[in-house]
């Protein structure tokens, strides 16, 4: 089966065993970036706290996102999955940097979900974006 989808799973990014970082679909402009964590280059969760998990999180989505050619202010909307929400109120500051870093001051849309667990056990986020580039 062929597909017109470009898959997106570069290699200074963790290994993506069963999905890719990003997609593509054929008409180029729309970018679907996975679920992303804290992750480093070989895997392993890294930050302590949630602030810290956060930024490595988002900045592994815009990584994926240059990667599929695409800069931060093409994101359309972010789904941020919070294992610990009051911790996210918490550290409002730390999130609000770690945004500003990546994003500077572009907000698209955005929800903040609580949730029991993620998939990998020590992430404490984990963040799913849309990304439109412009023709």
């Amino acid at each position: 089966m062929t597909t017109t989808h470009r898959l997106i799973s570069p290699d200074s990014m963790a290994p993506a065993p069963g999905f890719a970082h990003a997609v593509v679909p054929a008409d180029g402009r729309t970018v679907y970036i996975a679920g992303q964590i804290s992750s480093d280059p070989t895997g392993a969760v890294v930050g302590d706290t949630f602030a810290e998990q956060y930024d490595v999180a988002l900045g592994n989505v815009v990584e994926a996102l240059a990667h599929a050619g695409g800069e931060p202010h093409h994101i359309v909307s972010l789904v941020v999955y919070a294992t610990d929400v009051q911790a996210y109120r918490d550290d409002r500051r730390g999130v609000g940097g770690a945004h500003r870093k990546h994003l500077d001051r572009h907000f698209p849309a955005m929800a903040v979900l609580g949730t029991t667990a993620l998939f990998e056990p020590d992430a404490l986020v984990e963040i799913i974006a849309t990304a439109v580039i412009p023709s």
